[in-house]
């Protein structure tokens, strides 16, 4: 809690807010992501309302607090549900109760994360009052690609923990469609939209609510497919130390096909990585990681099996008031995004900022890399023969099949001796 005298304080001097406080975590409890996304908002905006010389108050919600539309436009959306009814059901009830009662509350939302944070819009609409007001809706953030140091990233929240774990070689296989649009934005040019948005309401007053979709998909897009692909080039270019195996994987819309590929490249392996570790005494991790990126990767499949319009036309606006240099200072055109450049930072700032890699480790892992390539491609190689000569076994058509193609190309071969 805030003491008093800071309280004070902070009403007596404070023109500037940014709310960004809230749970990102998308299976969050609903009790808690309530009392952290609603109340901590309700809580912040009672304050405010005590600023004497408040100017501006940026709201951070998420594009995909209406993710069960297909459009999105910048513009708050009335809800199904009060605000306060939801906020006071929670409160009563006791945590069993509420889990039990959530996936009906939460509806065609996938998640209390976009739930509670449609609803704190909603509730911010209606209890707005006088406030310099003004939100913000970045779509999926990831690292920063101009300052305060390129490819800076500091969580391992959505796609991020993901291709990391991808590029240790432990996961390789995720539910998405390749074609769908990966809305991602740098989470510095949300950074220089939030503040130029404060410094358009504070000095151009407005009773209405402005909302900012901060979003790259209508004006750079890029499908999961080329983001994939890239971030493997890049982690091959630039790979971690101490992979388990070598980075490689695979995307697919098909639920049965992502679940054996799941089974037989990265539970089997990890479970018999766990057996060897137990063998030399070591404490078997590496099922219970599984566990964990399975659980993540399951959270970001609705995002990544669907895509979203959003349009940004107050962006593109609040973009053209701009002088040149303040353009430059405070930039925000995701236009000016060039993925191959981005992407390969992005995963050269996984590498320093999340697993603290230095450069100078460099030179053994692209050592390490290249010593797993050759190890993967021949593992490849004996389990398709393996698999062949199996099948050969057990299928006489095969058996027939196979033994006539050695024999035409020994013919060949005789032939081709001949001719010489």
């Amino acid at each position: 809690a805030i003491a008093p005298s800071d309280r004070a304080m902070l009403c007596q001097s404070v023109n500037v807010v940014f709310h960004s406080a809230a749970t990102v975590k998308f299976d969050e409890k609903l009790k808690l992501s309530v009392a952290i996304n609603m109340l901590g908002t309700q809580r912040l905006v009672e304050m405010c309302r005590r600023m004497t010389k408040l100017e501006a108050l940026i709201h951070v919600s998420t594009a995909y607090c209406n993710c069960d539309r297909s459009k999105v436009e910048e513009k708050i959306y009335a809800s199904a549900l009060e605000p306060g009814q939801v906020i006071t059901v929670v409160d009563s009830l006791d945590e069993n109760l509420v889990d039990t009662l959530t996936p009906k509350l939460v509806g065609n939302r996938p998640n209390t994360y976009t739930f509670t944070k449609a609803l704190a819009e909603y509730w911010l609409k209606e209890n707005k009052g006088d406030l310099p007001l003004v939100i913000v809706r970045p779509s999926i953030v990831i690292s920063t690609i101009n300052g305060p140091l390129k490819g800076w990233v500091d969580n391992w929240n959505g796609p991020t923990g993901i291709i990391a774990a991808a590029g240790k070689g432990l996961f390789r296989t995720m539910l998405c469609d390749a074609n769908k649009k990966a809305d991602l934005i740098p989470v510095d040019m949300v950074i220089n939209l939030m503040i130029t948005a404060a410094w358009k309401i504070g000095t151009q007053k407005s009773k209405e609510i402005t909302v900012y979709n901060c979003c790259t998909g209508l004006r750079r897009p890029i499908t999961w497919n080329r983001f994939i692909k890239l971030c493997f080039v890049y982690m091959r270019k630039h790979p971690f130390s101490e992979i388990k195996w070598y980075p490689d994987g695979t995307v697919t819309s098909s639920v049965l096909r992502n679940n054996v590929y799941r089974i037989f490249l990265q539970w089997l392996p990890a479970y018999i990585m766990d057996a060897m570790r137990w063998l030399i005494g070591s404490k078997p991790i590496m099922v219970r990681i599984q566990d964990k990126l399975c659980k993540a990767a399951r959270c970001l499949e609705f995002f990544t099996t669907q895509e979203w319009e959003f349009d940004d036309s107050n962006v593109n606006a609040l973009s053209r008031v701009l002088n040149e240099h303040d353009k430059k200072e405070f930039c925000f055109d995701v236009a000016q995004i060039m993925w191959e450049d981005y992407l390969e930072n992005y995963v050269l700032g996984i590498r320093r900022f999340i697993f603290k890699e230095e450069a100078e480790s460099l030179p053994s892992a692209r050592k390490q890399v290249s010593k797993l390539y050759w190890i993967y491609r021949i593992t490849q190689i004996l389990c398709v023969m393996s698999i062949w000569h199996f099948l050969t076994l057990r299928y006489a058509p095969l058996r027939r099949l196979w033994s006539n193609a050695l024999r035409l190309l020994v013919h060949i071969a005789r032939m081709l001796s001949i001719v010489k």
